[in-house]
């Protein structure tokens, strides 16, 4: 805690502090809102909840600023709840557990909370000081954003009156964002009838663990494996060489994170099982061998469990296990204009297989709408020929760039004044609420920016203390030059 506390800029680093005690994962954002809207009228500033469960703050211009446009700060309240198999964690209870190592800020086997915690402190820290010079300002602090963006979306129109939002959720300071991806739910469902398994058989439990997982939109370039597109692999030669039999297969947990571990219980005959236990390690080999530089080592391990009830039926099995198989997973197109930005992807989340249900579940971005449809129809195509359900939910456009943004003007000469370079000026393969929210507020001037954190959405979440002072500091010198209202 003290070390915490005795980083720089300490009034952004005592109130991030306090969000780590705050138990916050998307989902159960009852203990946050509480605690923010106290925060709020304690200061004496209007703090209401909408009616989608953003936290709203508004705090009036300092004297001489009154001529200037209002401003919208932005972030969102949840956390992504992840953590290391080994490590004992209640997401709903516990409190984050962070340290300092060296120029960064970890947490001891779970994420960090650094996405969005890091622009929630920056913003309480502009509400709190009483030395800024800044025009109308409002904290628009959002409801689950990670699981779909749901305050964002549930945003209604007049409730702010800013006209420049600065949405303080990306990942690399000196970079400014005017665009994203926009994204889309694409979810595959099935129910089916489970066979006895055959009474001689024995039940084998795999484990695949070990794996990087990060952010399923600003890494998913980075050629990281995914649990649930490794398993299979492992599954199909399994049924195709060792007559196994699919019991039941979990793998990953969020949407918007690379699926780290997954598990599958397969029955086999007995006789069968040191074929198979061999199979288990040469895939364990086979994938460290693959992923060598881009993996920490990768665990696949083997274990006799009870046998199960029931298993999937053969059709129905091998018919998932080639549609998971062939669903396209990471990158599909990078931006023509702008080779090095992924432009289109997908993200193989979740699977749930077992107890006569299946359910594959999959996160679809682009910053083209058109090639947003044609990822989904092809994700809609593989799994319809497996006779699955496959539905689209929670789509959002992407956000399109603006480069005569009078606030991106200011931005870059403000930044090249105090720090001597510009800035990047990008767009961001990840979903952003700015698309959201302005799609709701017509005409709203709009740049996300953020201090530099790395694997968001997995346990090697980490903030890099350095780049926190200096995003404060470009922070409040933005406000100082904030453009002036029209007419």
């Amino acid at each position: 805690m003290s070390e915490i506390l005795s980083l720089a800029p300490q009034n952004v680093w005592k109130h991030f502090y306090s969000l780590t005690q705050i138990p916050r994962p998307s989902g159960h954002m009852e203990k946050v809102t509480d605690f923010l809207i106290r925060f709020g009228k304690e200061l004496g500033l209007e703090s209401l909840v909408d009616d989608a469960g953003n936290v709203i703050i508004r705090k009036p211009a300092t004297p001489g600023m009154e001529n200037r446009k209002g401003v919208i700060f932005q972030a969102h309240m949840d956390m992504v709840p992840q953590k290391n198999n080994d490590t004992v964690h209640d997401f709903e209870k516990d409190p984050i557990e962070a340290y300092v190592d060296g120029d960064w800020v970890k947490a001891k086997g779970t994420t960090l909370g650094a996405d969005n915690g890091l622009g929630v402190a920056a913003i309480m820290a502009v509400l709190e000081s009483k030395d800024l010079k800044h025009g109308p300002l409002e904290a628009l602090i959002t409801k689950d954003e990670e699981t779909g963006m749901y305050g964002a979306f549930g945003l209604k129109p007049g409730t702010l009156n800013g006209e420049i939002l600065l949405n303080l959720d990306s990942e690399d300071e000196g970079e400014l964002y005017i665009g994203c991806a926009g994204g889309m739910d694409v979810t595959a469902t099935m129910e089916y009838k489970e066979v006895a398994p055959e009474e001689s058989d024995i039940a084998v439990k795999v484990t695949l663990k070990g794996l990087r997982g990060g952010h399923s939109g600003l890494e998913i370039n980075q050629g990281r494996a995914n649990a649930n597109k490794l398993l299979v692999r492992f599954l199909r030669e399994a049924v195709a060489s060792y007559e196994a039999r699919l019991a039941s297969w979990e793998g990953g947990n969020m949407r918007n994170a690379i699926p780290r571990e997954a598990h599958a219980v397969v029955t086999i005959p007995a006789e069968n099982e040191e074929e198979l236990l061999g199979l288990v390690k040469y895939c364990e080999d086979l994938f460290n061998e693959e992923y060598a530089t881009i993996e920490t080592p990768i665990s696949f391990k083997a274990e006799r469990v009870e046998l199960p009830a029931g298993e999937v039926p053969e059709e129905i099995q091998d018919n998932l296990i080639d549609a998971i198989f062939a669903c396209q997973n990471g990158v599909m197109r990078m931006i023509p204009t702008v080779p090095d930005t992924v432009e289109t992807s997908s993200n193989l989340a979740i699977v749930e297989i077992g107890g006569g249900k299946a359910a594959i579940k999959i996160l679809a971005r682009s910053s083209s709408d058109s090639m947003k449809e044609c990822l989904t129809t092809s994700l809609e195509s593989c799994f319809s020929m497996a006779g699955m359900k496959v539905e689209m939910t929670g789509g959002y456009s992407g956000w399109q760039p603006n480069v005569d943004s009078p606030i991106l003007h200011a931005m870059k000469e403000s930044y090249q004044q105090q720090f001597g370079t510009e800035p990047a000026v990008k767009v961001i393969h990840a979903g952003l609420e700015c698309g959201i929210i302005g799609a709701i507020i017509p005409g709203l001037d709009m740049i996300s920016f953020g201090p530099t954190l790395r694997s968001p959405h997995s346990p090697d979440e980490r903030a890099y203390i350095p780049t926190v002072q200096k995003f404060y500091d470009f922070l409040v010198a933005t406000l100082e030059k904030t453009p002036l209202k029209e007419g």
